[in-house]
């Protein structure tokens, strides 16, 4: 009987040394180099993935609902009329130098507020915007009474998530009675725009009786309502700013610190209106803010003003609202 002889078992091709690997890595770049589609799809690929890295790490961070900026280039960004160069105080505060502040503190977006200094002119703000689509968002001003609504929408696709509204010289009972107030506040409720608020706490039911009338606008309501401005909290203005939590798209930046009050640091004595503020409206429409460069003026310090957050007893979860949640659902979202 004949052995049948086996087949020979085939031959394995060797694994690839990390030198051929290394080879093959360096011949895709090539080709990449070599093609000029391959190159852009390679260059556009690693400009994504820089982005969502960029987006990725401000979204882990705090945010700071309310801070200026300005540049000493008066000739690029004209002041408005009626201001002068003495008048910027301090003589610069740009973008760069906010985040020198703000990034130690774990801060890494920002809603930048248009400085009365630049008038209806947004263009600096709007170009700081346009520099880091990730770390900033705006509060504009414009004017009311020249085709506002028109003005809002084209701003929304610029960045901008709110309009700074102000009574002037204008009485508590007037100063939101115009066409081109309410036609703002009818833009605001259709295009998810906050009305921003800088107010004293006598023009609160003012406000209040807007709210009736546009119960869908979102409003933010600056600084407390400057409530404690003169060095005292009085409980009837307490109580008309949380009257306004019976609206609910209203929020409130506890913020500028160094303003009200004892106005001294670490301004523990502002903690009870805080407190009275998380009862009626909750963490979910408060947001910190620090209101620079005011903040870090006259001795004060940025750290000064997030600590008192950072250190307030209240739940981890609810720290997150004030510190950065509520920001990004009004402005970021």
């Amino acid at each position: 009987m004949t052995r049948t002889s086996m087949p020979a078992a085939p031959r394995l091709s060797p694994l690839p040394s990390r030198r051929d690997l290394l080879h093959a890595g360096l011949g895709a770049l090539a080709f990449a180099a070599a093609s000029p589609i391959a190159s852009a799809v390679f260059a556009q690929n690693k400009a994504q993935q820089k982005k969502d890295a960029a987006g990725k790490a401000a979204a882990a961070g705090f945010i700071d609902a309310h801070s200026h900026i300005w540049t000493p280039d008066t000739a690029k960004y004209p002041l408005a009329k009626g201001f002068k160069k003495e008048d910027m105080k301090p003589a610069s505060f740009t973008p760069e130098e906010l985040m020198r502040h703000a990034k130690p503190e774990g801060v890494s977006r920002v809603v930048l507020i248009q400085m009365s200094f630049y008038g209806f002119d947004n263009s600096y703000m709007l170009g700081a915007i346009q520099a880091h689509p990730q770390a900033y968002v705006g509060v504009a001003v414009i004017d009311e009474n020249d085709t506002p609504a028109e003005k809002m929408r084209e701003l929304k696709k610029l960045g901008v998530r709110g309009f700074r509204i102000r009574p002037g010289e204008r009485k508590a009972d007037a100063w939101l009675a115009g066409d081109g107030m309410a036609a703002m506040w009818k833009r605001g409720a259709e295009e998810n725009l906050a009305m921003c608020c800088l107010i004293d706490a006598k023009f609160l039911p003012s406000v209040d009786r807007m709210c009736q009338k546009h119960p869908e606008t979102p409003l933010v309501i600056d600084h407390f309502a400057r409530i404690g401005v003169d060095g005292e909290i009085r409980e009837t203005d307490l109580a008309n700013l949380c009257q306004l939590a019976q609206h609910k798209r209203t929020s409130v930046k506890i913020s500028a610190y160094y303003a009200l009050g004892k106005k001294k640091s670490p301004y523990k004595d502002l903690v009870p209106m805080i407190r009275r503020l998380l009862d009626a409206f909750g963490p979910e429409r408060l947001m910190w803010a620090s209101d620079c460069p005011f903040q870090v003026q006259e001795g004060h310090t940025y750290k000064e003003s997030i600590d008192l957050i950072k250190n307030l007893d209240v739940p981890e979860g609810d720290r997150q609202w004030l510190l950065r949640k509520t920001a990004e659902k009004v402005f970021f979202g």
